[in-house]
Order: structure tokens, then C-alpha cells, then sequence
């Protein structure tokens, strides 16, 4: 056996609890590895019992997924009292093996007085991890106010560009878009089957994007007023909206009031200690960041890096987070460079709007691999980054079958303990990234795309102007104005009308947010992806060369490009099993 693949720790990657019952417990194994199992029992068992020597009941493990050069395993346990003591049997090509906290060695060999087995201490219902349970049934559409839609009640205002006007584009300019725009248009949001909205920052800078904050608690005046935010949310909620807000808490703008008393005041500024300044004169040659005199956020000198150890900013930021929960009402907060944030800051924010709102969603802004910000007391869930990029991939490189695909995504579905991955918040593209209509052949790729986030575990969110098939491949292209007036002549209802059908779809059916999956490899066709959720709806995307023939016996229940029991290029099929 290959022992060095073989891989666990008693910690939140590899055991978890469920919930207040069950505790799961997952193994790395290599491909080598025919069969595991779990020996366990309480730790004192033995004791209660009379016996000299701990022993477990040994149950056979499941086979939870396949990654490119490693086997998963799990199995759920129900402890009687609340505590567990474990240790795992292998079978390789017909030998056992022996896997405990401190060894792996051939069963016979092991020695059980020197076994280190591990443990799960105490199952403390306080310390399992839960995510509010309204967030994976929710889909997203995310917003950039000032791109979206100006209020038909807005004045004319000379500082804004023709909405629309896109030649000659600058980084600077703005369009005026606002608020009221936005709840303006929430009944065309709901009827394409949202069900969350989640606004990029809205609160006073000098910037069209806004995450260079100068003002925390006013909102920008080019967006609107506070009455109108809380107009949105409120109206919101009465059409089954949630409302999520950007929250840039890891850095502000540098004419944040704190920064600017730091530039006067320099040390003897009382602010001093909430950003991360390294130089006495920071400000008074050039203007930069790449000596290191004051950290930021990149090396963005205007954006100056928060010191969010400090308890005084801690306190600011909790009291402004309480205030949108109390008085505003949102749903959720989107935390922007959440990976740069101190641990403390966050746990301590979710201690105190939590108890405001114990059903507020806190979403991780992270790229890459995220588990030690998700231990139950920091963030819900994150930003799934590694999702999309591996969609990209797949699409775009030809070389790549469908078992490519199905590493990827076991690794996505299988990187978090199972409630935090019923979470994620799954996306194709966002204001950071190339419009995926961009990145697509045409637009039947593209709904091959939207079907994987709609049928994966998670929350999707879908980025304006993606329902239309927007492009745009870098800033500020991907960031452009929606067409109105082409949307209500009805110019892109078709696509409107395929996408909405899978968001439809998506809110319909339980089993495609279930993270139940039997994968379906074809030696015929490499590239057609196919599998079944929850035994129950099984999905056919054909992203090879040529038709494929595919059988589909239960209820067609989405359909673009099947026919005669053929599966066209670009085809997508979603059916009951």
C-alpha cells in the first residue's frame, strides 16, 4: 500500500460534526486501496465496562469520492455519549493495514500498546458548524449599482456619461446608477428566479466601484440615501429577496476621516494604530507603497491597509455591521479581502451581529483554500474560487476528458465539511474576472456552464448582464452598463428565457443542491459529462466535438439540443433519472 497517501488529522478537515448527533469522519487514501473502515467507540468505554483494554466496533467506510491521485472515505457516526476514539483498518491488494494517530504499519505488525488512536473530544453543539439553512436554497444576483439601472425619478446630472456610452471608456467614469434604479427593477430580478441580491460597495468614495471607502456609514450620494437602501430591502423581502452588502473592512479610501488625521497628525494622531505605517513620513515624498512604508491594500497607496487587530477598529466596524443588521435589515455580508482580516476581528463581528440576527449570512472573500476561516465562528461560507476556474479549464482546453473534470469538481465538493459546501457561493464570473459569456464559444456553452453551478452544492450567483450573455474581458469592459431599453424591446429574451429556465429549475428540484453525485464516464465520448443527482436527475452536457447518442427515459425537464436520442454539440439535457 502507499502509505505516504494516506492521510488524516482529527481536525476540521478530516472530522467534523453534522450536526448535534452525528460526528463525520473522512480518510485520504491512494488508489491502491480497496476498502477502509473505522474502529470506534466512546474513550472510556473500556472503563465503564470493566475491561482492562480500550476496543471499538469496527464498520466499513464509505467511498466518498475520486481525486486525481487519491480516494476519499467517510463514514457518520453517532456517539452515545458524545465523544468518539477511532482509529482506521486499509485493505490493499489483500493486506491490511493499520492507521492511528502516531503509525501506519501492516495489521501484523502493530503493536496496540503503543497506539496513539485519535480523537474527537466532545461533540459541543455550540461548536458545530452552521451556516443559516436559507443560504443553499438561494441563488444570487450580484450588482454593481452604478452599472445596473438609474432611477427613471433621477435628475439629469452632467458628471455622468450617456448610459450606454462605452467608446472611449475611462477608469474614472461614472454612469448613475443608484439604488432606487435597483428596486426599481427587482420585479425583472424575481421573475428570472433570484432570489438574493448582493450590491458591490455603496457607501461614499470617489470611485465608480466604491472600495475605497471614505464614508462607512453614509451612502454614496451618487447612489442615493440610507431611506433608499432600506426601501430596497424592505421591498426586497416582500417579493422573496434576500439583500447582501459589500463590506471592505480591509482596507479604506485615503480620505477615509482616519487616514486623513494620520496624514495631519501623523504619531500623534489617535488613529495612528489603525492602519499599518512603517514610516514617519509616509506621506511626504511620493506617494507609494513599495518600500513598504505603510502597508495597503496591494500596492494600491490610496487604499491603506485597516489594522483590524485593533480593538477600536474592531468596535467601529461592529457597531456599523450591527446597525445594517438592527436598522437595515440585510441578510448577509460580503467581507472584501477576507483572508486579510484578523481571525479575532471576525469571530468577534460574528459574535455580536449574530445576536442580532442569528440567520445573517457572513461570506468569505478568498481565492484559494479557506478552511481556517471556517472552524463555525468566523465566516459561513466563502467566495468558491477554485469552482470556476476549474469550468474554465475544462472548457477551454480540448486535451481534458470529462474524468479531468470530475477531479476537480470531487476536489470543490469535497475541500469543506459538508454544510459549509452546501454554501459555497458558486459563480462564473464577477466584476474581478472576465465575463464568462466572453470565455464562451457561444451561447449554448454558456448555458452548458450556468447548468454545472445550478446542479452543484452551493449557493449560485450569476453577475449582471450574464442573463443576456454580456462580454467583456477585462476592466473596465466587464463592467459595463445594462441595456435597457434592447431588454424591454425584448432583444435578448431568448437566452433571458434559457437561463431563467435553469435558475427555475435550479429552485424546483432539491436533489441538484444536494451533494449526492454518481459520475458517469463514457470511453465513446471523453468529453460528455453526465451525472446523476440524489439518484434522482441526471444531467448530459455533450462539450466534445460531435453528437453524442445518449439514453434519457425519465421526464425531459431542460433541453437544448436533444433530439432522436441524440445529444448535439453544445448540448445540454437535464432529466429525471
Amino acid at each position: 500500500m502507499n502509505i505516504a497517501a494516506v492521510s488524516h488529522r482529527a481536525t476540521i478537515e478530516y472530522c467534523y460534526a453534522l450536526d448535534g448527533d452525528t460526528v463525520v469522519v473522512n480518510i485520504r487514501t491512494g488508489k491502491d486501496v480497496d476498502r477502509a473502515y473505522i474502529i470506534s467507540e466512546d474513550p472510556f468505554i473500556h472503563e465503564l465496562r470493566g475491561e482492562e483494554r480500550w476496543s471499538g466496533v469496527r464498520s466499513e467506510m464509505s467511498f466518498l469520492a475520486e481525486l486525481k491521485y487519491h480516494y476519499l472515505w467517510t463514514a457518520r457516526l453517532k456517539p452515545k455519549y458524545k465523544r468518539l476514539r477511532y482509529y482506521f483498518e486499509l485493505e490493499s491488494e489483500g493486506e491490511a493495514y493499520v492507521v492511528c494517530e502516531n503509525k501506519i504499519c501492516p495489521a501484523e505488525e502493530n503493536d496496540r500498546e503503543s497506539m496513539q488512536y485519535f480523537k474527537y473530544a466532545w461533540l459541543n453543539i455550540s461548536d458545530v458548524i452552521a451556516p443559516p439553512g436559507w443560504v443553499k436554497r438561494t441563488v444570487w444576483y450580484q450588482i454593481m449599482p452604478d452599472r445596473f439601472c438609474r432611477s427613471k425619478t433621477s435628475p439629469p446630472d452632467e458628471k455622468f456619461r450617456k448610459w450606454g456610452d462605452f467608446s472611449d471608456p475611462e477608469w474614472h467614469d461614472v454612469y448613475g446608477g443608484n439604488i432606487r434604479g435597483i428596486t426599481e427593477r427587482l420585479g425583472y430580478i424575481r421573475e428570472l428566479g433570484f432570489s438574493g441580491i448582493y450590491l458591490t460597495p455603496i457607501f461614499r468614495s470617489d470611485t465608480n466601484h466604491k472600495y475605497n471607502t471614505f464614508d462607512y456609514w453614509q451612502v454614496d450620494p451618487d447612489f442615493g440615501t440610507e431611506d433608499d437602501v432600506i426601501e430596497l430591502v424592505d421591498t426586497a423581502h416582500s417579493m422573496g429577496i434576500r439583500v447582501m452588502l459589500d463590506a471592505v473592512f480591509n482596507h479604506s479610501g485615503h480620505r477615509f476621516f482616519a487616514f486623513e488625521d494620520v496624514i495631519e497628525k501623523g504619531r500623534g494622531s489617535r488613529y495612528y494604530d489603525w492602519f499599518f505605517i512603517n514610516s514617519d513620513d509616509f506621506a511626504k515624498r511620493k506617494f507609494t507603497t513599495e518600500d513598504g512604508r505603510l502597508y495597503t491594500f496591494s500596492f494600491w497607496a490610496p487604499m491603506p491597509k485597516l489594522n483590524t487587530n485593533n480593538p477600536e477598529v474592531a468596535r467601529y466596524f461592529t457597531d456599523l455591521c450591527v446597525h445594517w443588521a438592527k436598522d437595515w435589515k440585510i441578510d448577509g455580508i460580503r467581507f472584501d479581502v477576507g483572508d486579510e482580516v484578523s481571525h479575532t476581528f471576525i469571530r468577534g463581528l460574528n459574535d455580536e451581529v449574530k445576536r442580532v440576527n442569528p440567520d445573517l449570512f457572513f461570506l468569505g472573500e478568498i481565492w484559494t483554500d479557506s478552511l481556517s476561516w471556517l472552524g463555525g465562528r468566523e465566516y459561513d461560507s466563502v467566495m468558491n474560487y477554485p469552482l470556476p476556474e476549474s469550468v474554465t479549464d475544462f472548457f477551454k482546453n480540448p486535451d481534458l476528458g470529462f474524468t479531468d473534470l470530475i477531479y476537480s469538481l470531487n476536489y470543490c465538493r469535497t475541500m469543506y465539511p459538508e454544510q459549509v459546501t452546501g454554501a459555497l457561493f458558486n459563480f462564473l464570473d464577477t466584476h474581478d474576472t472576465p465575463r464568462v459569456a466572453e470565455v464562451s464559444k457561444n451561447t449554448d456553452e454558456l448555458l452548458q456552464k450556468i447548468a454545472l453551478i445550478m446542479t452543484m452544492p452551493g449557493s449560485p450567483c450569476v453577475y449582471y448582464g450574464t442573463e443576456i450573455a454580456m462580454k467583456g474581458v477585462r476592466e473596465p469592459y466587464t463592467r459595463m452598463t445594462m441595456p435597457w431599453d434592447e431588454i424591454d424591446s425584448g432583444k435578448y429574451d431568448d437566452i433571458k428565457s434559457k437561463i431563467s429556465a435553469l435558475i427555475r429549475l435550479r429552485n424546483s428540484r432539491a436533489e441538484l443542491t444536494s451533494n449526492e453525485f454518481e459520475f458517469f464516464v463514457s470511453d465513446e465520448a471523453p468529453r460528455l459529462i453526465r451525472y446523476r443527482k440524489s439518484g434522482a436527475v441526471d444531467v448530459f452536457i455533450n462539450a466534445g466535438f460531435e453528437p453524442c447518442k445518449i439514453s434519457a427515459s425519465g421526464k425531459i425537464l431542460y433541453n437544448n439540443g436533444f433530439k432522436n436520442g441524440e445529444l448535439g454539440q453544445y448540448g445540454l439535457l437535464i432529466a429525471e433519472a
